[in-house]
């Protein structure tokens, strides 16, 4: 058994959410639903779902209306490829909200980050201009764009933006 376990708590779409998460991720699986039994008002529909994506288990209740999501909590999903941005994105986003720096809201208001691994190196490399110049490009983007932060990177600001000083252009003879 894991020793955390983030539980969500949606109004009526446990279920629904869970199948969703689980046909988007490559290594997922549904553990278990428990309905709520006859006699109730929501007889025969999810009560409690427990699955699990990339080897993490996640449980979500169909709890009622009082608790929304926020993105004060939100789930860091680490990409190895673009490509696996690109996927995860389009498919977490429709019916969702993009928002800024690899940040986005699924359709059932649950906020994910899909981050490619490279924006670490690159944010951590050695060089303050380098890694000023991925940040400054990151904070333009809603999907992170690896190719884009890797041209940023190596591409030296125009000379009309930051001049070198006189006596680099002009040396005396």
């Amino acid at each position: 058994m894991h020793k955390i376990t983030p539980f969500l708590w949606f109004d009526t779409q446990a279920e629904e959410a869970m199948n969703f998460y689980v046909s988007i991720f490559k290594d997922a699986k549904v553990i278990q639903v428990d309905r709520y039994p006859e006699g109730t008002p929501a007889a025969g529909s999810a009560m409690m779902a427990v699955f699990e994506l990339n080897g993490q288990r996640f449980m979500a209740l169909n709890g009622g209306p009082q608790f929304k999501f926020t993105e004060a909590v939100s789930f860091f999903v680490n990409c190895e490829t673009q490509a696996e941005v690109d996927d995860l994105w389009e498919k977490l986003t429709e019916g969702g909200e993009e928002q800024q720096c690899g940040w986005l809201k699924d359709k059932y208001g649950v906020s994910w980050q899909i981050i490619p691994t490279a924006l670490g190196e690159m944010m951590g490399d050695p060089d303050p201009q380098k890694a000023g110049r991925v940040m400054e490009a990151l904070l333009k983007m809603r999907k992170i764009d690896t190719a884009l932060l890797k041209a940023a990177m190596t591409t030296l600001r125009c000379l009309r933006a930051n001049p070198p000083p006189a006596e680099r252009i002009f040396p005396e003879v």
